[in-house]
């Protein structure tokens, strides 16, 4: 996926006449961070960091996280749906969440996937909890 978006984002860059220091100034990131991208050697970018490309070049958000395979595996795994009470605005506020993180490390060493996805499956139940019980505690208008 990395190298199927790295290309995506170049083709993107040069079609819009662009060099990667142009897009890099205009999204507020380094020029090498894109150009890692754009060969494969960083990664997928985060979400937060495909919006900034997407504000700077003019495509939709939703396009870019397309391109970088966030929409096509579902936004919210099925371990992670929302409960049924949830709101839309409730369900925009879990993904922000998710979105938000950063690198996770502890004692200074990054997690493995699987111990990032049961500190992700610990912070979702507490979010959704959370949610819910903010929910009673608010008088209905």
């Amino acid at each position: 996926m990395e190298q199927e978006f790295g290309v995506y984002l170049k083709q993107l860059r040069e079609a819009q006449g662009l060099t990667i220091n142009q897009l890099a100034a205009a999204a507020g990131i380094s020029g090498s961070q894109i150009s890692r991208i754009e060969n494969g050697l960083r990664g997928v970018p985060k979400p937060a960091t495909l919006r900034k490309i997407a504000e700077a070049t003019g495509v939709s958000y939703e396009e870019l996280m397309d391109h970088a395979g966030y929409l096509q595996e579902q936004v919210l795994p099925p371990a992670e749906s929302a409960p049924e009470w949830a709101t839309s605005k409730d369900k925009r506020d879990f993904r922000k969440m998710l979105e938000d993180d950063g690198e996770l490390m502890f004692d200074g060493i990054p997690l493995d996937k699987e111990d990032k996805q049961r500190i992700k499956d610990v912070l979702t139940g507490l979010f959704w909890e959370a949610k819910q019980l903010n929910k009673r505690k608010k008088p209905k208008i």
